[in-house]
């Protein structure tokens, strides 16, 4: 299970964590309930009913805290065995399944993800490139054995494969956002028939 990075301030008692997690949980609820609309700092302390100054001693910005409301995301579902333990791509089909099934967290993380190429935005910078190159690495260590085992091609190096699956997953997101009749699942689980062995295309050795 992956462990859940703490972005924020995490509180000094055991009250303190409590009211941190109450606060990330309802945040995700005020996701499904308004979608991405409904995540102002303000928003979001009315709605889970605390002052605003209250969400400010948790979270320094409004950055602060959605990355926080994304990592929680992402922690919760790997906690609850709603992602495939074995990295893969059945495990990014799942992930992206369940991204589109909470209201506004593709947009956030679509959001967030380029507000990390800005040189102001520490706090998604920091974040995104430690996720990716934890998940760039997951993928490797799992296509390498999946290489070696005969299951997938391997033709293709498998850092390359690794790179390659996370970038359709979040391009096919994308796509997603903007035209919601793109079938995101299955187009995903077309890259597994292209990594089958024997599948056509140009080993990139």
């Amino acid at each position: 299970m992956d462990s859940e990075p703490v972005i924020g301030r995490r509180g000094a008692h055991a009250k303190g964590v409590a009211r941190r997690q109450e606060i990330l949980d309802r945040a995700i609820e005020v996701f499904r309930e308004r979608g991405a609309d409904g995540t102002s700092l303000r928003r979001i302390a009315e709605a889970i009913g605390v002052s605003h100054a209250a969400l400010l001693h948790y979270f320094d910005s409004r950055e602060q805290l959605l990355v926080a409301v994304y990592a929680h995301a992402e922690a919760t579902r790997a906690a609850t065995g709603a992602l495939d333990s074995s990295p893969g791509v059945e495990r990014m089909v799942d992930a992206a399944i369940a991204n589109v099934e909470v209201p506004g967290l593709v947009q956030l993380y679509s959001t967030l993800v380029a507000a990390a190429l800005e040189s102001s935005s520490e706090v998604s910078r920091d974040y995104f490139s430690a996720r990716f190159e934890r998940l760039r690495a997951e993928l490797t260590t799992s296509f390498r054995a999946q290489q070696q085992d005969g299951r997938i091609r391997d033709d293709v190096p498998a850092e390359h494969l690794a790179a390659l699956v996370i970038a359709a997953s979040d391009g096919l997101q994308i796509q997603w956002l903007l035209n919601p009749s793109v079938e995101l699942e299955g187009t995903l689980r077309s890259i597994a028939t292209l990594l089958q062995p024997g599948a056509p295309g140009t080993s990139l050795r």
